[in-house]
């Protein structure tokens, strides 16, 4: 990872004015670009918690690869990449990714990649409980369809 990069996966919640604020020091980057993630509920029955899992080591190695594909597509500065791990109440952060550039149109493309991508091919795994019981998150057709758009 260069020193342009802050790729964490953690436990704790992260604060985005933080995060943001790191990013502001690059005279030649005019763009910040940021998606910012919380746990919904979408369940059928109410949503208790999400318990996301993760292989470590192999998880911050493949959001360092998606971001390295970014960063060959468009003209980057500083890109951060937070994923929460865990277990996380409804509407707790989860990820958190931002991206800067001196163009916005670039700074706004390696955003939304770096989602899509990170969304089908990180290795991270989601259970949802509800009142009804534990189950595993599938992985989302739409997902996928997204990432085959670049």
């Amino acid at each position: 990872m260069t020193p342009l990069t802050r790729i964490a996966v953690q436990n704790e919640d992260f604060s985005l004015a933080d995060e943001y604020e790191r990013l502001q020091n690059q005279a030649e980057c005019g763009a910040i670009v940021s998606f910012s993630g919380r746990v919904r509920d979408l369940a059928t029955t109410p949503l208790l918690h999400m318990t996301l899992e993760h292989y470590p080591g192999m998880t911050e190695k493949a959001l360092a690869d998606i971001v390295q594909q970014a960063r060959t597509r468009w003209p980057l500065g500083m890109i951060t990449v937070i994923h929460r791990v865990g277990k996380l109440a409804v509407n707790e952060q989860i990820v958190l990714v931002l991206v800067s550039s001196a163009h916005r149109q670039a700074a706004f493309n390696a955003c939304e990649f770096i989602m899509d991508f990170l969304k089908s091919r990180a290795p991270f795994w989601k259970k949802e409980t509800t009142t009804e019981g534990t189950h595993w998150v599938e992985a989302k057709a739409s997902d996928e369809a997204a990432v085959k758009r670049w």
